[in-house]
């Protein structure tokens, strides 16, 4: 299902730049954007970890810089089956964690600096569990891609932007006025669209990920106590980070009011809490 919902979300980049391409430039703006979305898909699918690395400003972290990190990351890739993943830091004193890559194989946990120093060891056991899993269940790949498309429509809104400005889709084959309200349109909606396929990726695979994550712990209750630490240092501590990629992480790193928190790309703390408490019933 991951598989398809992956290539689902390629098409629809496809598909959405080629729109814009006809919107600014016709029929040959079309075709090249339908090259440039066949590249950025085929770049995405190879490089989508080292594109989420570098959104999140993550680096890799040695073994001597965090053995205890290193022993509770092996310990429960073994428990959950899984190969050693590669391990990076996010420079940042926020605690929060995300997982990304193509596959188990060539997959990456990162860690904030701020996880290492805020959280007891069982409440960091359950955040690197909680990443473990997102690699056993195969859904590193589709969130790194989404990253990727909502920050490649973000830019999508720029161009079209600076394209009203210059006069775009004025040309014959824009359909003059209406080229014009297309592009207008598309700039007012591109920015929402992100964060839609952000709400259709996270928040199911969340839930998921807290019970594997707990079953390849041993116990939900470091888990569960790290995510009400985590919700209550996102709000208090501010943490430098693509908004695309905000997503990825177990908990969403940018705090904010009532409406940010209504398209949140996350579920709310206290359910995944109460399920996670429900667990040891």
């Amino acid at each position: 299902m991951n598989n398809f919902k992956t290539w689902l979300l390629m098409g629809l980049l496809t598909i959405l730049l080629v729109l814009i391409g006809k919107l600014i430039l016709g029929q040959s703006g079309a075709i090249l954007f339908f090259i440039i979305a066949v590249g950025l898909n085929f770049f995405s699918y190879y490089f989508s970890d080292k594109i989420a690395l570098s959104m999140t400003r993550s680096k890799p972290l040695a073994e001597h810089e965090a053995p205890e990190i290193y022993d509770m990351i092996r310990h429960l890739s073994q428990q959950a089956g899984l190969p050693m993943p590669r391990v990076y830091h996010i420079p940042s004193m926020q605690p929060n964690a995300f997982a990304t890559g193509r596959n188990s194989a060539h997959a990456v946990v990162a860690v904030t600096d701020g996880l290492r120093q805020i959280l007891n060891r069982q409440e960091i056991e359950g955040v690197i569990a909680h990443e473990l899993a997102h690699i056993k269940n195969r859904d590193i790949l589709i969130g790194s891609i989404a990253a990727i498309i909502a920050g490649a429509i973000t830019m999508i809104a720029n161009v079209l932007q600076w394209g009203l400005i210059f006069g775009g889709g004025d040309d014959d084959d824009g359909g003059g006025i209406l080229g014009l309200i297309g592009m207008l349109l598309m700039v007012i909606l591109a920015p929402l669209a992100a964060t839609l396929i952000q709400l259709a990726i996270s928040r199911a695979r969340e839930f998921q990920a807290d019970a594997t994550g707990s079953r390849i712990a041993g116990q939900s209750d470091g888990l569960a106590n790290a995510l009400l630490k985590l919700e209550r240092a996102a709000h208090q501590v501010p943490m430098e980070v693509n908004p695309a990629a905000s997503h990825m992480f177990i908990v969403n790193p940018l705090s904010g009011g009532s409406l940010v928190r209504l398209f949140s790309t996350h579920p709310p703390i206290s359910e995944r809490v109460q399920k996670l408490r429900q667990m040891k019933k």
